[in-house]
């Protein structure tokens, strides 16, 4: 890559830690768990072991075998060839379009609790969530393009709106459960996963809660001694998410009825019941405000993030050459980040046509599932067709050796073919089931024919050129 030793090296290991944190730990996955009654927090458990430390694992030895900028796509690419290495990159970047809108519609639902019941009015109007999303991804945008020093302060305030919400959550749930019980009674049976539709489409849900560490190693190139620093960084911000995810959902499970925590606005709504109870309302508007910041968070480190795969595919000539260019002055890929924050907005606003707020989020929700877990496929793939390939000294491997990366990366590819399944499921509280699915099978297949259909645009082209 010719033009990657422009880029600089900004993300050092704080940074990283605080990246995985504000891309994979939502606030709104603990509300959204917690309606699925006890066995949710068995599910997080099985998410943790048959998910998260597969991806985990796989992510660190990947990233240390090919530490370079590309991430995901470099790796499948070099296990499979450039035209699996482009479905994945392609699915992959598509994958974020719909999750920009799902996160910020939260975001906007959280932020207007912190304005008073004139505010939450707007709450079922689709327009304030749109120019919410719309406003936001521009700023994300821009603030990335001015350089990664300026966008990486985004991410790591960001990271503050998971933290510091959690952590009043589980204080709030422990000084609630004190003082009045617990708000279910818990038994060995309740803590047994039931099959339900219901139940289906939270335990795809709390599997892709888990999602995105590999996330920045697409920035490879712009990481600080990415062998040593991603390792570490993984396993600090690994042990926040479980504590943050298990923790939180419980606060709200043995406090709150079920259904006070459901739809976008479900955290902050569980807040206010739970503050409001302790006579600590004050606390809400602040609060909700951080909430808010977390979904702004979410989509600044996965736009910058993402942006990087069609830099990468832009330098392999597979997209338009402009792909590939870097600002000359901010040293970031500008034309890719310009590009992914208006499409951005471009799903934001046709995720929202022919439903209501509530079904246009979880129509986003499981489009964003389907489309991301898809390049897992390739990735727990990639891993396990990369063990019978000679490696460097420095290289860290799983502990363990093949066997155990092979077997890590086996259930991670069996957990992620499954939460592919679940997710096309609607919700139930969905009015139109049938036009939710067809909107996420017919996205998703649009979505893969569109990639084909580049790769050979660009193979061809490539062609032409070398001769």
């Amino acid at each position: 890559m010719a033009s990657s030793p422009a880029l600089k090296r900004g993300i050092r290991f704080r940074d990283l830690v605080l990246f995985y944190v504000v891309v994979v730990l939502s606030v709104r996955w603990t509300a959204s768990a917690a309606n699925a009654g006890p066995s949710i927090l068995v599910v997080w458990i099985a998410a943790l072991f048959c998910f998260f430390i597969p991806l985990a694992a796989s992510v660190m030895e990947l990233s240390s075998r090919h530490p370079e900028e590309g991430g995901i796509y470099i790796w499948t690419r070099e296990a499979f060839g450039d035209f699996a290495g482009f479905i994945c990159a392609w699915t992959y970047w598509m994958s974020n379009l719909p999750f920009f809108a799902a996160v910020l519609y939260f975001g906007a639902a959280s932020a207007l609790f912190a304005f008073g019941p004139r505010a939450q009015s707007l709450s079922a109007n689709p327009i304030c969530y749109i120019v919410f999303a719309a406003f936001w991804l521009a700023a994300i945008t821009l603030l990335n393009i001015r350089g990664v020093d300026v966008g990486k302060w985004l991410n790591n305030v960001g990271a503050l709106g998971s933290l510091l919400p959690l952590t009043a959550l589980i204080l709030l749930g422990v000084i609630s459960y004190c003082r009045f019980g617990p708000a279910i009674h818990v038994t060995r049976a309740s803590l047994v996963p039931h099959w339900s539709l219901d139940n289906a489409v939270f335990w795809s849900n709390v599997f892709f809660a888990f999602s995105a560490v590999e996330a920045v190693s697409a920035m490879g190139d712009e990481i600080q001694n990415p062998r040593r620093n991603v390792p570490l960084a993984l396993l600090a911000g690994g042990c926040i998410l479980t504590v943050a995810y298990v923790g939180g959902t419980a606060a709200f499970l043995f406090t709150l009825p079920a259904q006070a925590v459901g739809g976008p606005d479900g955290f902050v709504n569980g807040i206010h019941l739970m503050a409001a109870r302790l006579g600590m309302g004050w606390t809400l508007a602040p609060l909700a405000l951080l909430v808010a910041l977390n979904a702004v968070g979410g989509a600044a480190g996965n736009l910058s993030s993402t942006a990087r795969l069609p830099f990468v595919v832009g330098v392999d000539r597979y997209l338009p050459p402009a792909f590939g260019w870097i600002h000359p002055r901010w040293r970031t890929p500008w034309v890719a980040l310009a590009v992914y924050g208006g499409a951005g907005m471009i799903v934001a606003l046709l995720g929202q046509a022919g439903t209501t707020v509530r079904g246009a989020y979880n129509v986003l929700v499981s489009m964003s599932v389907i489309s991301l877990f898809l390049p897992y496929l390739f990735l727990f793939s990639a891993m396990i067709r990369m063990q019978g390939c000679p490696v460097n000294p420095e290289v860290r491997r799983v502990p363990g050796g093949r066997p155990v990366a092979i077997a890590l990366a086996s259930i991670g590819l069996a957990s992620t073919a499954i939460t592919i399944v679940l997710s096309v499921i609607p919700a139930g509280d969905e009015a139109n089931k049938p036009l939710a699915v067809a909107k996420v099978l017919g996205a998703t297949i649009a979505l893969v024919g569109a990639g084909v259909g580049l790769f050979v645009v660009g193979h061809v082209r490539g062609r032409h050129r070398a001769g």
